[in-house]
């Protein structure tokens, strides 16, 4: 965990990646999908939303997913 949360970040922004998600799972069954955007100046990922129930983003695509239909299986 600690990995995808301090050491993929740092690597993804010295490499220049414009943006980053993880997805990890709530307290129970649905994920909270993290949204993050290079500020480049900084080479440091700014949080650019958390999602619960709706994972809605223009950047770097346009993407409408329903989280709370992902556990329903």
């Amino acid at each position: 965990m600690e990995r995808d949360r301090d050491t993929e970040p740092r690597t993804y922004a010295q490499a220049g990646i414009p943006h980053f998600w993880r997805a990890e799972k709530a307290g129970g069954r649905r994920p909270v999908v993290y949204v993050y955007e290079l500020d480049p100046v900084a080479d440091t990922y700014a949080v650019n939303g958390i999602h619960h129930d709706r994972l809605k983003a223009g950047v770097p695509f346009l993407v409408d997913i329903d989280l709370t239909e992902i556990d329903r299986f």
